[in-house]
């Protein structure tokens, strides 16, 4: 069949990669002038920096996608080990070590809250039964209610209904050791305090799998998957924006998409990964829209947004980490103000990311590259950052040179910076939110925006808004759950899976 894919995103690319392995012909258009979405690269005066995610787990289903193309995945990107999984600080000094060493880790435990030992040890149990659940319910279509109602009674077993703050607390005393043990959600675009319990399996998935980097930069692991979708035939068209999904008045169906200039592209299936709420609200006409009406998109509750500074100095700081999370001096109020009452606060924790300190290609020689991130709160707020930008950056650099970058000021030699709007403007993000739909219970599973639309049959969604949800993780199996969609239709074709999968074969022998 004649696919399009809208958006490059590592959801993009993944359905992408893995249709046009099954025979399909499948075409990926890209609004930027790179492919990646989020995973945008900036070079700037020698230093590269990672425009979105750096942070890779579950390597399993990358290898995935070299290996359905009978390919290996150390022929096109090298993956590294990352230990520590990231330094945590916080203001008193204190420093967690956390890594998938768990002697070392009950070591650190035991010197910060001697109590709190077998809480641990309870929390990881609790981690690992949730783990084994929870695998399974990302894997899961959850096209129909059915779906859900099956699950239930594991969900309320595991107090899903529960926060992971919530969750984590009834196991552990220490304000510190909750706060190393729960901020995880974070990454994916959640509150600790709101997003369902579901998510404290990101412990086990840490400990079991690792964190890991790809050499060159997470942009090398996006020209690496480009480089095996356009090796296996597929079309990538960069600087091709999308103005609309083309649905045909009588049966509903899309046909395709229409470009900004003008031109069409025509299709038998539409996989969006452009943000969900983007998608329905500007890409596919409301009188097709029963089920996603305006309403209810703007209705549902998004993420927050971010303010990161990308930075290069002419000091390499050997002390820092790969990736540091420095906890301000307050935890539940600060994600109050983000999330609920959308206010941008004074104080900050911040997530700090030094490549170089595994890769020092990435800055010329004696330098290192940077950015610092700061979860703000979305454009739903009152925040003008034309005004706010200038001095919040000035803030967190000082706040940095203060307590961690001795003379930061003095040594950053290039910097990019980039707000809220520019997750609207740029990457089409409703409210500017950088991780979409937020997850919480409600807007979990089945709950969240399905990955076959429920208006338009041939349409499929992919990506951070979609079923199971933002991170690495979730929006590769995104693309899986939709290609698999795609092929158990009965248009999908059996001969040209069947042939399609016969290559496949032959190509791993």
């Amino acid at each position: 069949m004649k696919i399009v894919v809208i958006g490059s995103g590592f959801g993009g690319l993944a359905a992408a990669i893995r249709l046009q392995a099954r025979g399909h012909t499948v075409t990926l258009v890209e609004k930027r002038d790179k492919p990646g979405g989020r995973a945008y690269v900036y070079e700037q005066d020698g230093f590269t920096f990672d425009g979105g995610p750096t942070i890779i787990t579950a390597p399993w289903l990358i290898h995935d996608l070299f290996a359905l193309c009978g390919k290996r995945t150390e022929d096109y990107v090298t993956l590294v080990p990352i230990d520590p999984f990231y330094l945590i600080r916080f203001e008193d000094g204190t420093v967690f070590r956390y890594n998938a060493d768990r002697e070392a880790l009950l070591g650190q435990i035991r010197a910060l809250s001697p109590g709190d030992v077998e809480g641990y040890l309870r929390f990881r149990a609790a981690s690992e039964r949730i783990y084994d659940v929870g695998m399974g319910l990302i894997a899961t279509p959850f096209s129909h209610l059915s779906d859900m109602l099956k699950v239930a009674p594991d969900l309320v077993r595991l107090q899903a209904y529960k926060s992971v703050a919530s969750f984590v607390g009834q196991y552990i005393r220490d304000e510190r050791l909750r706060q190393v043990f729960s901020f995880h959600p974070l990454l994916i675009g959640g509150n600790p305090f709101q997003a369902t319990a579901i998510y404290a399996l990101i412990h086990t998935l840490e400990q079991k799998s690792g964190v890991w980097f790809a050499m060159g930069g997470t942009g090398a692991l996006v020209r690496a998957l480009t480089r095996l979708f356009q090796e296996a035939g597929g079309t990538l068209l960069l600087n091709t924006e999308v103005a609309e999904i083309v649905v045909d008045e009588t049966s509903g169906r899309a046909s395709g998409v229409r470009l900004t200039t003008g031109d069409a592209l025509p299709a038998e299936i539409v996989v969006s990964n452009a943000d969900v709420a983007f998608t329905y609200l500007h890409l596919v006409p409301a009188r097709f829209r029963s089920k996603y009406t305006d309403r209810k998109m703007r209705r549902m509750r998004y993420s927050m947004s971010l303010f990161v500074l990308y930075f290069g100095t002419d000091r390499t700081y050997e002390n820092v980490a790969h990736h540091e999370i420095l906890m301000g001096p307050r935890y539940r109020g600060l994600l109050g103000d983000i999330f609920t009452r959308k206010h941008l606060a004074r104080d900050f924790s911040l997530y700090l990311h030094r490549p170089t300190a595994t890769d020092p290609s990435l800055a010329p020689a004696g330098c290192a590259c940077w950015y610092v991130l700061s979860p703000v709160p979305h454009l739903g707020g009152d925040t003008d950052w034309a005004v706010t930008a200038k001095p919040y950056r000035d803030a967190i650099v000082s706040y940095l040179e203060e307590r961690y970058l001795p003379d930061l000021s003095r040594h950053i030699i290039t910097e990019h910076t980039i707000a809220p709007p520019h997750f609207r403007d740029t990457l089409n993000s409703y409210l500017g939110s950088a991780f979409s739909v937020e997850p919480i219970l409600t807007q979990s599973a089945w709950f969240r925006p399905h990955n076959r639309s429920e208006d338009i049959p041939n349409l499929y969604l992919v990506g951070a808004g979609t079923h199971p949800g933002a991170g690495l993780p979730g929006v590769f199996s995104s693309g899986k759950i939709a290609a698999d969609l795609i092929e158990s239709t009965p248009s999908a074709g059996a001969g040209v899976v069947s042939r399609s999968r016969a290559a496949t074969r032959g190509g791993a022998n």
